[in-house]
């Protein structure tokens, strides 16, 4: 009989996750086979802890880990995939947006020998068109410059097989996406389709500069593309500059006024200028990247965690 691991990160869930708790333990329990649900408390500010200490009490399938202050999400869930004990490893988030019954069409693809499944969203309700906008962008952009093929309309809504759990956690960098991890990896994978509702409280915590941040982490760490970039952008300079002194040339050489050379000085330099900035701002940022990698630092730290075993921790 297998057993299953559900990682839900949390950051001020106080008013959902007795919701979530209540809505996705009886479908666990009519599946009949052992689970246990893993809440990751990424340094709420609420009562968030307060509450999963008492779910926590009163259900020991109820494992909690709190961390010293906020890592983020995907901190969160690499720490729920570290502390998981499950055969299969399903990612949610709190709010009840990745609804728990499409959880259970994702067993049975599991079941049929799937090692990923996918929650591919046909709808996003309650979600503004900046956000679905650059999503879309985001997707294709990755996709792009990475030659992964990152499934589109899928977040972190997931149900990953014990031997993809352990070839992710094996893998060392500090900046990650797990969505883009996956996509690395391989193994047999499928999608599950579904409309995504509203949340059933509070309001999402994902603000332009988390997005920004999870964008980075996607993209630098799976392609040398922003490395490339300045080669190609000098070459392509080169041969227009190549091409506009021919110019100059022959139209000195007709006599045709064309303003001369200071016309051209201002904007000319200022291009260059501004060319070389962001070549070197890509530059910097892979730096940065690999700085942070050098370090070393622990991903995420715990302060306290309850329902684990000794072996667990």
């Amino acid at each position: 009989m297998a057993k299953y691991s559900i990682i839900v990160p949390a950051y001020n869930e106080e008013k959902s996750l007795e919701l979530f708790y209540a809505a996705v333990t009886p479908m666990m329990d009519r599946l009949g086979e052992d689970y246990e649900l893993i809440f990751v408390n990424d340094g709420s500010r609420d009562a968030t802890k307060e509450i999963l200490l008492g779910l926590a009490q009163k259900d020991k399938r109820v494992k909690v880990c709190h961390f010293s202050r906020n890592f983020g999400q995907q901190a969160a869930l690499l720490c729920g995939l570290q502390m998981s004990s499950g055969d299969a490893v399903i990612a949610m988030d709190a709010d009840l947006q990745d609804p728990p019954e499409v959880a259970l069409q994702m067993i049975e693809k599991w079941k049929e020998g799937y090692e990923v499944v996918h929650g591919k969203r046909r709808k996003r309700k309650g979600e503004t068109w900046f956000k679905k906008a650059t999503a879309r962008l985001f997707y294709r952009f990755t996709r792009k410059i990475t030659g992964m093929e990152i499934l589109a309309d899928s977040g972190d809504f997931k149900l990953y097989d014990r031997k993809v759990v352990d070839v992710l956690l094996a893998m060392g960098e500090h900046d990650r996406l797990l969505r883009a991890q996956v996509a690395w990896v391989g193994f047999k994978q499928t999608a599950v389709e579904f409309d995504r509702p509203e949340r059933v409280a509070g309001e999402s915590h994902y603000t332009v500069k988390k997005m920004i941040k999870l964008a980075e982490s996607g993209i630098f760490p799976n392609t040398d593309y922003t490395l490339t970039l300045p080669i190609k952008l000098g070459l392509a300079l080169g041969f227009l500059s190549f091409a506009c002194l021919v110019t100059f040339i022959v139209l000195t050489c007709m006599n045709v006024w064309f303003g001369g050379l200071i016309a051209w000085l201002f904007p000319t330099v200022g291009a260059f200028g501004a060319l070389i900035l962001v070549c070197q701002g890509l530059a910097n940022m892979h730096t940065a990247m690999i700085y942070r990698e050098v370090q070393n630092r622990p991903k995420y730290v715990l302060s306290e965690t309850y329902n684990f075993d000794e072996e667990t921790q």
